[in-house]
């Protein structure tokens, strides 16, 4: 089946579905982060990374219906770091009737084109410590843990 799948350029027409992909993210991540803010929220300005050239929002597509999605930013690197730019992912979605078939991956090989073609020649991206699932897909990509972000609640002490 995933030979009949398409990974395209999201267009705006696509944007329903995206939002939609979107709120299934907030759900899945919502156990793992207890400073989210109350349903409903966003965490992408997907219409503006849909016009903006430093931006590819990736769509996979089976039999004319959205079934996955990814997006990749040009980001600045720190400062001090090399090289100066890199590429960013996120927003990577699958529909539950399609996991485990690849999708992510097609999904992520548009995106690491897209960066190439950018002259990016580094993906960062952000997970949650606990989200084991999501961190052995990555790792299973080639992803390897870089830096923690660690965070301190001052009103629970």
């Amino acid at each position: 089946m995933t030979e009949d799948i398409r990974i395209r350029s999201a267009k705006p027409a696509d944007l329903p579905t995206l939002l939609r992909f979107e709120q299934g993210i907030v759900s899945a991540e919502r156990p793992y982060d207890q400073t989210l803010k109350p349903d409903p929220i966003s965490y992408y300005d997907i219409a503006a990374m849909l016009d903006a050239p430093d931006s590819e929002v990736a769509v996979a597509e089976h039999d004319g219906r959205l079934i996955g999605s990814g997006y990749a930013q040009r980001k600045a690197s720190r400062h001090y770091l090399k090289p100066e730019f890199h590429a960013f992912i996120g927003f990577l979605y699958v529909e539950p009737d399609y996991r485990g078939q690849g999708v992510n991956q097609r999904v992520l090989d548009h995106l690491f084109t897209w960066a190439r073609e950018k002259d990016l020649p580094e993906i960062h991206l952000t997970v949650y410590p606990d989200n084991a699932p999501a961190i052995r897909a990555y790792e299973k990509v080639g992803f390897a843990p870089y830096i923690l972000e660690m965070r301190l609640n001052l009103d629970e002490q």
